[in-house]
């Protein structure tokens, strides 16, 4: 797992510059609008951690009335492209391992947001960081996981499945290279089973192509 998770970082290292393509696709555009105005009252007047920031595709929308958005990531070239947008002035950056807060130590957050992260955990580590994630947060804190949900004429076909049920594509970048990348599609169940006993009022939205889930922390 160490080996796919450090070749993931890579993929999306070289993936940064034109790595919003994939929001570009004709079918997904109501299901993203749709997405995009649910998202900011989610966090209206909240300090927000969000986790595997990418490119700010999502950063943008979530941020506009936060109070205080921290937008996280492992790569700086996924960075470098979020630091172009026009973001809400709330918005700052920092490098961020998703498997290790320990660069944001002392901070505490009112709310979280992760989009497409989820689905490129191992589901044997999957519980493991739920709870570090919590551990950043305090009490009430508001929390909005969203990913892609499989549709089998607009995913990447999935390539196989390990001894532990995580499911992994392979993928191609402009240059050729094949990348296989774990992504894993839970299904409602499967997702309210992992977030733990401190998640309060749990709602799940199924948008087609894309899947959220929202709760409160005890």
């Amino acid at each position: 797992m160490a080996d796919i998770t450090h070749s993931m970082a890579g993929y999306y290292k070289q993936r940064a510059s034109y790595y919003e393509r994939v929001y570009h696709k004709p079918e997904r555009q109501a299901q993203l609008r749709a997405i995009e105005a649910w998202l900011p009252p989610l966090f209206a007047g909240r300090r927000v951690l969000e986790v595997a920031a990418g490119t700010g595709w999502w950063t943008l929308h979530g941020a506009r009335d936060a109070q205080f958005w921290l937008a996280t990531d492992l790569n700086p070239e996924t960075l470098a492209v979020a630091r172009d947008k026009a973001l809400p002035a709330c918005v700052r950056f920092a490098h961020v391992d998703a498997y290790g807060f320990a660069q944001i130590e002392g901070r505490r957050f009112d709310a979280a947001f992760a989009g497409c992260w989820w689905s490129h955990v191992p589901l044997a580590r999957l519980p493991g960081w739920i709870e570090s994630l919590h551990a950043r947060l305090e009490p009430g804190a508001r929390v909005v996981m969203l990913d892609n949900s499989y549709v089998q004429t607009s995913s990447t076909p999935l390539t196989r499945q390990d001894s532990d049920g995580n499911t992994y594509q392979d993928r191609t970048l402009d240059d050729g290279s094949v990348h296989e990348v774990l992504k894993n599609f839970p299904r409602r169940e499967q997702a309210f089973a992992a977030i733990g006993p401190r998640a309060r009022d749990a709602e799940w939205l199924d948008f087609e192509h894309y899947w959220a889930l929202s709760y409160t922390l005890a």
